[in-house]
């Protein structure tokens, strides 16, 4: 059960007076913060086997090994410390102490703010545990952003969140959601956020890590969450670190003909700016919470993951995010990214970015808003729509007086285009339409999405399709597809 109100010491003191847990620290960067909670808690020579760092890079190759990237916060570093660390405990403790201890491992790896500040405070944060002896080990890895303008702040934000990692790891890991929700206990958004988390292991075999990174963005740890093609969590920064990055953003519930020739011919246009580099571009949709929810009752997990599979069952990396206002989308891409940023949308979304009121809550409203979103290296690229039986593209997009002179100078200075070469028999496709035929079972909505997506939708009953599909839990999916890989 969770423990809303426990404090950081009281957790610190459980794990450290239950006999059975025991383990070793390494951390690097920022102090040894969250060792030294454990050890101020009291009762710390129960839980405690080993506690080190290696702050001087040639003793930190010489014990983990070298990094081909050169770099030292990142999740590799991470891991290899785990490995090593996890690997000595059992080589000299599995004797004397197996049969009756669970043994773990933490490690970090972070780089909080240097003395200037200049830097973007981060880090990796792992834990390697058993649940029971002499069993198998799980691992739940995290991603973190450090917000405080202190280093002292920052250190002690990292030791908070590594004893909510240890104290999760082993009185929630029965409740994946619970062990999420529990590591920002006794902190804020505003002091660190969770942009990644990781679970493996025997004991997680049924979690899906994409639920878990949604979990993240809806309780507020992150704004955005990133997967691959193949359906693995990233970590936004490290995936997108210089990266031309294309998005779509659409409900996508299912994904159609046209959002799919949107997403084709918004990437060749991209590809052929004169300053992109297609051997570095990455494509991907976007589902903001918003287009998640698709009633009043909150976000549908398995539409989510229904949604999910088919985009990356076509390639497509896919982001979640907080971000409703495109203007945020494009901040938050260029920290991650200083090449071009391509957004494809539609002309329904043109008109939303040009209403005023989106930008009233901004001190300089519209012009502020849209200094972030055409940033020196930001293009839209717009797909057209049918109206009245004509196709209606950025020539004949219609505004106010006031706005039209704006609406010129970006078009002029290259920061709207139109996409060209559309399909025009695709133009006639309603996205929600579709769903409607799919629900009601109607014939002819296979023509109108791809055809890998239709035989996805009737084999797995998709989006409310009628027929009847035998239940096999998400872990246990992900075991079948591996054996068939295999």
């Amino acid at each position: 059960m969770y423990e809303k109100n426990i404090g950081t010491k009281q957790k610190a003191l459980r794990v450290n007076l239950d006999r059975k847990i025991y383990g070793s620290f390494a951390e690097i960067g920022a102090g040894q913060e969250t060792a030294a909670m454990f050890f101020k808690a009291g009762g710390s020579s129960g839980t405690i086997a080993k506690t080190m760092s290696a702050y001087d890079m040639t003793f930190s190759d010489s014990i983990y090994g070298v990094e081909e990237s050169g770099r030292y916060v990142v999740e590799s570093r991470l891991v290899k410390m785990l490995n090593k660390e996890y690997s000595l405990l059992e080589k000299r403790l599995a004797e004397k102490r197996g049969p009756d201890t669970t043994f773990f491992a933490f490690a970090n790896t972070v780089a909080a703010l240097n003395f200037q500040k200049t830097n973007d405070a981060h880090g990796w944060i792992g834990c390697r545990f058993q649940l029971t002896p002499q069993s198998g080990y799980n691992d739940v890895i995290i991603h973190v952003r450090m917000l405080d303008n202190e280093n002292v702040l920052q250190q002690q934000a990292l030791g908070v969140i590594g004893v909510n990692l240890i104290y999760g790891c082993y009185y929630y890991a029965k409740s994946p959601e619970t062990l999420v929700l529990s590591l920002m206990d006794d902190l804020a958004p505003e002091r660190i956020q969770i942009d990644m988390i990781r679970f493996s292991g025997p004991d997680f075999a049924e979690v899906d890590n994409r639920l878990m990174s949604l979990h993240l963005v809806k309780n507020g740890f992150t704004d955005a969450a990133l997967f691959g093609p193949d359906g693995q969590v990233l970590q936004p920064s490290e995936a997108l670190y210089k990266k031309h990055i294309l998005v779509m953003r659409g409900r996508l519930r299912p994904l159609t003909n046209v959002q799919l020739d949107m997403i084709e011919n918004g990437l060749k246009q991209f590809k052929a700016e004169p300053d992109v580099d297609e051997s570095k571009v990455v494509s991907m949709a976007e589902l903001t919470l918003h287009n998640l929810k698709a009633s009043d009752q909150g976000i549908d997990e398995k539409d989510f993951l229904d949604r999910v599979d088919i985009l990356c069952s076509m390639g497509q990396a896919v982001m979640i995010s907080n971000y409703l206002e495109y203007y945020r989308l494009v901040a938050y891409l260029a920290r991650l990214t200083r090449l071009k940023i391509g957004l494809t949308v539609g002309i329904p979304n043109l008109e939303y970015i040009f209403e005023e009121g989106h930008y009233e809550f901004l001190p300089g409203g519209i012009l502020e808003g849209f200094a972030t979103l055409f940033s020196r290296k930001v293009k839209l690229f717009v797909y057209p729509t049918l109206r009245n039986d004509a196709v209606y593209t950025c020539n004949d997009f219609q505004l106010p007086p006031t706005l039209e002179p704006l609406y010129q100078y970006l078009v002029r200075n290259d920061k709207i285009e139109d996409i060209r070469d559309y399909n025009e028999a695709n133009l006639h496709i309603s996205t929600d339409s579709v769903l409607e035929m799919i629900q009601r079972g109607e014939d002819g909505w296979e023509s109108m999405v791809p055809d890998r997506v239709a035989q996805r939708i009737k084999d797995k009953c998709l989006f409310g399709y009628p027929c009847e599909v035998e239940y096999i839990p998400i872990g246990q999916q992900v075991r079948q597809q591996q054996s068939l890989v295999d």
